[in-house]
């Protein structure tokens, strides 16, 4: 409930200019009302609206407070730096609201962000700034002098703006001799003044009288206003006229059409003849009310003029006359009432409006403030506000013609980007009048989306040995949102990828997704990369998502053929011995090679390019197996040279070339005769430099010197412990055969062979033969170097004076280089019988080494031609897991697995030896060769050595 506080009227008028209203009453549904005088000077403070209705100077800032009115008005105006509100211009309340008491003003404070609203009312007080005064200056009256005491004659009320106690309260006539003052009230509540006769008139003593009406208000200071009154004495006319009603009370249609009859008043005068004559007419105190009515004045009627309008006026009063030719006159009231008509369509205003809104904005959010008015009355003013249902928002009333517009439901700018809301006003008049308002609501973005890859997975394929810097493969992700919400970067993973970095193989355009190579890539290293490339959008904050990419490197032809046997040594001679008994088919040996590339790259074709002797061999195309295609006979020559070219299947094809020598004879000492002449393959000195050759004669100068001074010595030596052997016993020599070794004596098959080292000592029962693992079948190994003189071993023999060494690990294959069988990925390329040598034999060394040689020569009579191998210089050789086995069609070097004829069994030990003879490239680490085991001779030169 609203509480209204008065001051007393002293005190408004006495402290007007300074005062403030100070009485604030807080409505209900956040009214405020408050009570000012007019007339305040602008800019004086009408009231604290942060005080009154709970709020602080930021909200008004941050809200954008404003004043709505209805009418559009600004009598008040809003300080939103204090809070407060201020007068904005003059108020003056007989002009704002005439007569209508209380004179109150109506306006909306509207705050945003989020949307309020507050209904703030301001009375405005009536001061005594306004005098009574009357229409006219001066009023005439015709009376006749056989009037009788108490007649009467209406005088016109005096009139006051101001109202309550500042408006009219007393008259006073002046003089007062024949005539008196009589406020007269009416049923309705008005007054008016009747001038009554108290004493005859005589209009022969005085024909005219002349009197002084004045009229005081209840203000302080008491104001007046004042009129003159002739009355003109006339002859006897002792009646005057009366109306049937004192008060007519008429209702007309705001349609009425011009014309229209409303009303018909009459008066009755008992005098008789032309002074019974009554004539009607408007009042000279009807102000407008003429511009609409017209008065008949023989007849009484009272017509329409004007088109009526009941948002206009809504009422009119008229005073009538009815006057006789005596001059005698009546008076009476005329109400009219315009009742109203559905006329007017409602009128959609919006006040605020949020547009755009966010696409996550919550429901229920107000969007648009509406203000929705109809000038119509009663149930043709009242409105109903509504919307689409389809649409996700909803019309809510928050008080008197205000409406908010607010989201019903989620929004989603990517279904529907925008909405155009259609608003209708409808009225409850028949027939009813509506009205509509669109209002085109965009939808913000929010990033709600993460960018999508249209698949997971992508896969891309690369030609190794490719340039860096190539393009690979383009991603690209989609994104729902818009604006930045929707502009993607992309980004590679930080990921391992062969123990680094990814970002040292792919790199990843920013902007278009693109995928370059860093590097250039290594089939035989890596076939396959697998990175994740990451879409992240431009919001905040952002959204991303991941997608995989496989990279297949696909193989060129960049290796060639690498042939690991027969191996091709730099300082001797390998052989292959075929008896002269082998028939036709007869296996002699099996070129194997290898293809680190894959794929057709790796398959590998064997032919034979040029022989001593095209008729004698040939050379299987796939499996590189040589055998004979005829009878060998005894016209074939001892010493046959083969040369097999291997070739992959690539495009470009790579090729390597291995020579093969062939020894056709019965027995060792024939093949050691003749390959004693075979000289040196060129090919191992093409990279001695003249400076070489003149070191290497040097060398051989000081070395012939000195072995001529330890021949001689040697020689007499020899001698001595010849003559010990022929009287000590002679003790025959016979090979050691290592438990490994099967003669197998069927036709095109190999026999195993193996390589002696003899040693020997002055006493042949303390001399040593000692058979190393076997390396092929029938394989002679020969060193050029030497003429007629086969130099012995110094490791051995030096044994006997010094600790037995460990094997050379220049020579071995190691663990992890090992090559692989063909079409498998394999490691580096290893050299084979590269590694260092030793020193150069003493003298007393080679002749050692001739007596072994003669004891061989003895036991090979005895055992037949074709079963030994001699090596004469510390060459490297296969040992027995690095020596193919020649009774399978595939050999996989560096296993120890032997292939049946099962298929199955095939294929799994090659794959098993596969892995073990190809080890991944990054496998770096060699492992330590093993120390070799003592020998039984060694163990003795050992005990020998400590006795010494």
């Amino acid at each position: 409930m609203g509480v209204l506080c008065r001051v007393s009227e002293k005190k408004i008028l006495s402290w007007w200019p300074l005062l403030l209203s100070i009485c604030v009453a807080e409505m209900a549904l956040g009214q405020v009302r408050y009570s000012i005088p007019e007339e305040m000077a602008m800019g004086s403070v009408v009231g604290s609206i942060i005080q009154d209705l709970g709020l602080d100077v930021k909200r008004l800032k941050s809200g954008r407070a404003r004043i709505f009115t209805e009418d559009g008005s600004e009598y008040i105006g809003l300080n939103a730096e204090k809070g407060t509100l201020v007068v904005a211009k003059r108020i003056d309340r007989e002009e704002l609201c005439k007569q209508v008491s209380p004179c109150s003003l109506h306006f909306q404070i509207i705050l945003e962000n989020p949307m309020e609203l507050h209904r703030i009312d301001v009375e405005i007080t009536d001061i005594n700034d306004n005098a009574p005064f009357f229409s006219k200056r001066e009023y005439s009256f015709q009376v006749s002098e056989s009037a009788s005491p108490g007649a009467r004659y209406s005088l016109e009320s005096a009139k006051d703006p101001d109202v309550a106690h500042n408006a009219i309260q007393t008259y006073k006539l002046n003089p007062t001799d024949h005539f008196k003052l009589n406020v007269v009230s009416r049923p309705d509540g008005t007054k008016y003044i009747e001038m009554v006769l108290h004493t005859s008139l005589d209009r022969e003593k005085q024909e005219e009288h002349k009197l002084t009406l004045t009229a005081f208000d209840g203000g302080n200071p008491q104001k007046s206003g004042s009129v003159k009154i002739n009355v003109v004495v006339l002859d006897a006319n002792d009646n005057s006229p009366v109306f049937s009603q004192s008060v007519y009370r008429v209702t007309v249609p705001e349609n009425a059409s011009r014309g229209t009859v409303i009303l018909r008043v009459s008066a009755t005068d008992n005098d008789k003849g032309a002074n019974e004559e009554v004539a009607y007419s408007f009042s000279h105190h009807t102000d407008g009310a003429s511009s609409h009515f017209n008065m008949d004045p023989h007849t009484g009627e009272m017509t329409v003029i004007d088109v009526l309008d009941y948002e206009k006026a809504k009422h009119y009063e008229i005073d009538i006359e009815a006057t006789d030719k005596g001059g005698l006159a009546d008076t009476s009231k005329v109400l009219i009432e315009v009742s109203d008509l559905n006329d007017n369509a409602p009128v959609i205003s919006i006040i605020s409006l949020s547009n755009p809104i966010p696409e996550d904005s919550a429901p229920d959010t107000v969007i648009a403030m509406l203000n929705i008015k109809d000038l119509d009355s009663d149930k043709n003013g009242q409105v109903k506000c509504f919307i689409s249902k389809d649409l996700p928002f909803k019309i809510k009333s928050s008080s008197t013609n205000f409406y908010s517009l607010m989201s019903d439901d989620v929004l989603d700018r990517e279904t529907v980007p925008e909405y155009n809301i259609t608003i209708t006003a409808m009225d409850e008049g028949s027939p009813p009048y509506s009205t509509n308002k669109t209002i085109n609501l965009r939808i913000s973005d929010v990033n709600d989306n993460a960018p999508e890859f249209p698949q997971p997975f992508s896969t891309a394929f690369i030609i190794e040995n490719n340039s860096p810097g190539m393009s690979l493969i383009s991603v690209k992700a989609n994104d729902k949102d818009s604006g930045n919400n929707a502009r993607i970067s992309y980004f590679l993973e930080d990921s391992q990828l062969n123990g680094m970095s990814a970002s040292a193989y792919f790199s990843v355009n920013a902007e278009s997704g693109e995928i370059l190579a860093v590097r250039s890539f290594d089939y035989e290293q890596t076939k396959e990369f697998h990175i994740r490339v990451k879409a992240q959008d431009g919001g905040s904050p952002p959204l991303s998502s991941n997608v995989t990419v496989k990279i297949l490197i696909q193989d060129q032809n960049d290796n060639p053929p690498q042939v690991l046997y027969p191996v091709q040594t730099g300082g001797s001679l390998v052989a292959e011995m075929v008896p002269r008994s082998a028939d036709v088919g007869y296996l002699v040996t099996k070129v194997v090679a290898v293809d680190v590339d894959s794929g057709q790259n790796a398959w590998l074709s064997y032919q034979l390019q040029k022989a001593t002797d095209r008729a004698l061999f040939e050379v299987g195309l796939q499996n590189g197996e040589i055998r004979t295609i005829r009878q060998v006979t005894d016209k074939d020559a001892v010493k046959q040279r083969l040369t097999v070219i291997v070739e992959d299947n690539g495009q470009p094809s790579r090729s390597a070339t291995v020579i093969v020598n062939v020894a056709v004879a019965d027995s060792f000492p024939e093949v050691l005769s003749e390959f004693t002449d075979f000289t040196h393959d060129k090919e191992y000195n093409d990279n001695l430099t003249f400076y070489l050759v003149l070191a290497l004669a040097v060398v051989s100068f000081l070395f012939i010197t000195c072995l001529v001074v330890i021949i001689s010595v040697k020689i007499y030596r020899w001698r001595r412990e010849r003559v010990f052997y022929k009287s000590g016993g002679n003790l025959p020599v016979i090979p050691y055969y290592p438990p490994l070794y099967a003669d197998v004596g069927g036709t095109g098959t190999l026999k195993q062979a193996f390589s002696y080292e003899v040693y020997g000592t002055s006493d042949s029962r303390k001399s040593d033969i000692t058979c190393s693992r076997p390396f092929s079948q029938s394989t002679l190994s020969v060193d050029h170097s030497a003429t007629r003189t086969v130099p012995r071993h110094k490791t051995e023999s030096e044994n006997i004076l010094t600790e037995q060494k460990p094997p050379n690990n220049d020579w071995r294959f190691t663990q992890g280089p090992r090559p692989g069988p063909s079409g498998a990925t394999g490691g580096p390329e290893v050299a084979m019988g590269t590694g260092p040598w030793p020193q150069p034999p003493t003298e007393a060394e080679q002749l050692q080494a001739l007596m072994a040689a003669a004891n061989v020569s003895e036991a090979t009579a005895t055992l037949g031609p074709g079963t030994m191998g001699l090596s004469t210089r510390y060459s490297p050789q296969f040992t027995l897991q690095h020596v193919p086995d020649y009774r399978q069609n595939v050999y996989i070097p560096g296993s120890t697995a032997t292939l049946t004829s099962n298929p199955q069994q095939q294929q799994a030990t090659a794959q098993q030896a596969a892995q073990q003879a190809l080890p991944p490239p990054q496998a770096s680490a060699q492992p330590e060769p093993p120390k070799a085991a003592q020998t039984p001779a060694s163990k003795k030169k050992s005990t020998k050595k400590e006795k010494k």
